[in-house]
């Protein structure tokens, strides 16, 4: 699966993995393109799974993938090399500073211990540590460490980062902050960004595209603006007047209109000019028009509609 001709920093095809009679992932054939994709599923879809095969440290039971250009089967190591990650569980030496953390993972990849040093000052600058890089790690609160985890995945300067939970833990400031940070780097230093997270409004907010994972099938890939786009022309409607008198109109009209969670008509013609008929039978039944948008599929829809659908071998597909 492919969304559109876009460039792309991931290929796989094919790609199935058992864990003895555990299929973890079946048959995922998928192009990731440059920009900020969200991995989205439910817990066991498959999603660690299919991480660990991009880094090269799991080998799939059968396929192939290609991450930067680099075979995923024989080139673990210069993946690994190239790309940022940010794991999701902690991952830190007890007793050592932030600093240190982040010095020490530029020395990992490289990098002579002076460089090292200004390369984690510099990114921990970015992230917002402050003073507190000079605390030892085992002080710093769950939004902390998810700060030092950011600047270890990124002190190499790489091309491609894998983000598992970003914002998990941060308060709702610290949340839009990181954010704009993972925000930035996409769009001004050009990185390419795969984030795997449970928080649809992140994926909402930043992503160019998602992938939707379900019993390590890719029931979805597209872009945010193709998902959010409802499958037949409607509007949403808040209107200032007899509702009940209103929509009996509009369903005469030939005009249909249901009411969503939020209070506001939704409202879908396939023929016409949809805006002008609710305008002109408005005014036909001495109601005003308060807003008048077009209408977006939520994100939570589209999972929810994608977690309902069988797999390919599903006869109610």
């Amino acid at each position: 699966m492919s969304v559109n001709a876009a460039p792309t920093i991931i290929q796989l095809h094919g790609l199935t993995k058992h864990f003895g009679n555990i299929m973890a992932l079946q048959d995922v054939s998928l192009d990731v393109p440059l920009g900020i994709t969200g991995l989205l599923g439910p817990n066991g879809a498959g999603k660690s799974t299919l991480i660990k095969i991009l880094l090269g440290l799991v080998r799939p039971s059968s396929g192939s993938g290609m991450v930067e250009g680099r075979d995923v089967l024989r080139e673990g190591k210069a993946i690994r090399a190239s790309v940022g990650f940010m794991p999701e569980d902690d991952c830190y030496i007890p007793g050592i500073s932030g600093v240190e953390m982040v010095h020490f993972a530029a020395c990992l990849n490289g990098y002579a211990s002076l460089e090292s040093l200004r390369r984690a000052h510099e990114v921990l600058d970015f992230c917002g540590t402050e003073e507190e890089r000079y605390r030892a790690v085992d002080t710093y609160s769950t939004g902390m460490r998810q700060k030092l985890k950011f600047a270890q995945a990124l002190v190499h300067d790489p091309s491609l980062l894998i983000l598992d939970e970003p914002t998990s833990g941060l308060d709702p400031d610290e949340r839009q902050i990181m954010l704009g940070r993972i925000q930035g780097l996409s769009r001004k230093a050009g990185m390419s960004v795969l984030i795997c997270t449970h928080i649809l409004p992140d994926v909402q907010q930043i992503c160019d595209y998602a992938v939707v994972l379900v019993d390590g099938q890719v029931r979805r890939v597209d872009s945010i603006e193709n998902l959010n786009r409802p499958a037949s022309p409607s509007l949403h409607l808040r209107i200032v007047g007899d509702e009940q008198k209103y929509c009996q109109v509009l369903r005469e009209a030939g005009i249909g209109v249901t009411t969503d969670s939020s209070g506001r008509l939704v409202v879908s013609n396939p023929d016409g000019d949809l805006a002008g008929q609710l305008w002109s039978l408005a005014h036909h039944s001495q109601v005003g028009i308060r807003s008048l948008t077009p209408a977006r599929t939520s994100l939570d829809d589209v999972f929810i509609q994608a977690m309902q659908e069988g797999g390919p071998g599903d006869d109610n597909a």
